[in-house]
């Protein structure tokens, strides 16, 4: 395992998941408290011209999602993307059971990612999620979820590939709660590059005077004005 990938695990392993946990109580995003070394993200995203590394393209406006290209890994995932998937989705099981409490819904999710897994496959969710994205200039995704069938985990995480400044220019992150009876927020992340940050994907609870509440959320990418930027995106429920 190149030195670069096992510090980048081990520092997950040993991580302050309750201060993720924290950040992630005051709003629908948290950055990770550690980050992909910068030749563990230009190999990552070398692995575009790949062909035998993906499952599938999608031309996003061929189907309307914005202007760019997204590409699902096959299996076997490459080794740090099915590492990170796996060592981060415990402790965040546990951080969204707790919403579940909170929101007091009945879904829990199991505490190994391997059962996670299972159930996907039971519910015929068996094609893996985490895929490579590339905007060139001028290009952006639409707000949207990522959701794939009945299992869906309520978060997951974004690597920023790409050094904004020097590789892009604009493009940024962007989320958006949608309140019930109340007006839209809008977060707005730039990411430098190893940065990693997990977010709710489809809702999040958000605290009132009466208690938790629900708010949706969506997700997506500002117009890139010029050079190219990459991102690997971690989603931990598979699709049909």
């Amino acid at each position: 395992m190149p030195a670069g990938m096992a510090e980048a695990l081990e520092r997950m392993s040993a991580a302050d998941w309750r201060g993720v946990e924290d950040s992630l109580r005051e709003r629908p995003h948290a950055t990770l408290p550690w980050r992909i070394p910068p030749d563990e993200c230009a190999g990552l995203a070398g692995l575009w011209d790949d062909a035998t590394a993906f499952r599938s393209r999608v031309d996003m406006g061929r189907h309307r999602f914005g202007v760019g290209e997204y590409r699902y890994f096959a299996r076997p995932l490459p080794p740090l993307v099915d590492a990170l998937r796996r060592q981060a989705y415990a402790p965040l099981a546990a951080i969204a059971n707790g919403w579940m409490e909170a929101l007091r819904a009945a879904e829990r999710f199991p505490t190994a990612f391997e059962d996670f897994e299972a159930r996907c496959a039971r519910a015929g969710q068996r094609q893996p999620t985490p895929l490579l994205l590339r905007y060139e200039a001028g290009g952006y995704n639409c707000l949207h979820q990522d959701l794939y069938g009945a299992v869906a985990f309520p978060m997951q995480i974004v690597v920023f590939l790409s050094r904004p400044g020097v590789d892009h220019e604009w493009g940024e992150f962007l989320l958006v709660q949608q309140r019930p009876r109340a007006q839209s927020i809008a977060e707005v992340i730039a990411g430098e590059q190893g940065e990693m940050v997990v977010f709710a994907n489809r809702f999040w609870p958000g605290l009132g005077s009466r208690g938790f509440y629900r708010t949706n959320v969506r997700h997506g990418v500002s117009r890139v004005r010029a050079g190219t930027r990459f991102a690997l995106g971690i989603i931990f429920h598979d699709a049909v």
